[in-house]
């Protein structure tokens, strides 16, 4: 019988490389539910009822089933939820991380899908810093792409995180330059935004029950799917649920 050789998908690698840097800072691994109630995954991140910032998240709802908070249960839109779980049954201060898949109604294209992957990391200490935020994003996006990567810090807004930062990878084909139109990482634009980040919101904090007057944080999330469509140079980010194996036997 012909031995069969077995195959990493992309998305594995880049996850693998993304989790070892993290374990190498000390970060915990751990994970929360996907699905969840309205409280974890909107109120408890500082987005109440009727807040703006729901409708960009284009959330589905499952039908006929309610959570304890008598609101239509739904599959996370994003992994902030273990912003307020995980502090609620652990004290700081604390590392972690945690990945999984998100879901939102989105119009897919060769860019989007409507479930998506996020590896995201909280810290909670008495000495976070968006210098620290910065230093370990650089470090996880080195090892995702396996070579030194330099970033850049713009101001977002996000409701869970003040102030907010959008984090932009130097394009390290092009070295900011854009000289490359097809280049596989920023188009020539020379950066590419690859990170939403911030400082914990004292909200969040306190709603996991952490005293705000001893302890600050920081959090943001890498979406590894994006990662691995840049790093591979794949034209469309439905590949990788596609189930072809002419994807994942290249690797």
């Amino acid at each position: 019988m012909q031995k069969m050789k077995g195959h990493y998908h992309p998305m594995t690698l880049v996850q693998n490389d993304i989790l070892r840097a993290y374990i190498e800072l000390g970060f915990e691994i751990t994970e929360g539910p996907i699905m969840d109630t309205d409280k974890s995954n909107f109120e408890d991140l500082n987005m109440k009822y009727g807040h703006p910032a729901r409708d960009a998240q284009d959330t589905f709802y499952i039908k006929d089933k309610l959570g304890p908070d008598g609101k239509p249960m739904m599959p996370r839109t994003q992994l902030s939820q273990m912003q307020v779980r995980y502090p609620l049954e652990h004290k700081p201060p604390f590392k972690i991380t945690y990945f999984g898949k998100a879901f939102r109604n989105e119009n897919m294209d060769a860019t989007h899908e409507a479930e998506h992957s996020q590896i995201e990391c909280m810290v909670v200490s008495k000495t976070a810093n968006l210098g620290e935020l910065k230093g370990t994003i650089e470090h996880a996006l080195s090892a995702a792409f396996g070579t030194a990567v330099e970033t850049r810090l713009r101001p977002a807004y996000f409701p869970f995180v003040e102030p907010g930062v959008e984090a932009d990878m130097k394009c390290f084909i092009c070295e900011a330059e854009g000289r490359k139109r097809t280049c596989p990482i920023c188009k020539g634009v020379g950066w590419r935004e690859v990170v939403a980040s911030g400082v914990m919101n004292p909200v969040v904090l306190r709603n996991g029950g952490i005293d705000t007057d001893e302890w600050q944080g920081w959090a943001f999330a890498i979406g590894w799917d994006r990662m691995s469509l840049f790093k591979y140079d794949l034209p469309d980010i439905r590949l990788f649920n596609s189930g072809d194996l002419r994807l994942t036997n290249q690797f």
